[in-house]
Order: structure tokens, then sequence, then C-alpha cells
């Protein structure tokens, strides 16, 4: 599974994931509430991070954020 990019940026998901939460009206800290309740441990500042391609995402994390927007994995990965 590719989920990062050469160079530019830690992840390839970080766009996608800022469209979803903005889509779903969710603010980086309720966003990052939201997957602390389901058990995952994220802060506003991970996902901000996320959100502009500092920081790397490993696979499992995709798949969570994933599920709290109740779409495929590869839709994440898909937008490049």
């Amino acid at each position: 599974m590719k989920i990062y990019w050469d160079g530019k940026s830690k992840n390839i998901i970080g766009g996608k994931i800022k469209e979803l939460r903005k889509q779903h009206g969710l603010t980086q800290k309720a966003l990052a509430e939201k997957l602390q309740l389901e058990g995952h441990e994220f802060s506003d500042l991970t996902i901000l991070r996320i959100e502009q391609g500092k920081r790397f995402v490993p696979d499992y994390k995709v798949v969570a954020l994933a599920d709290i927007f109740g779409v495929d994995p590869n839709t994440l990965l898909n937008n490049q």
C-alpha cells in the first residue's frame, strides 16, 4: 500500500482528509476526538499535520480515518 510521496509530502491523504472533514462539518479537534473515542491515538495537532502533509500516516491509521468517514481506504489513497 503506497501511503506517502517522495519528498514533497509525508502522506498522500492530507487533502482528502481535509475535504472529508469539512464535508462532515468537523473541526480538527472534533475529528481527533471521534478517533480517540474509537481507541485511536490522534490529536488535533496530528490532524493538522496530516492535512498539511507533514506527518507520515501508517496504513492502520489510514484505515481508521477511512472508517470514521465511512469510505474505503483506497478512496483516501487515490487522491493524488
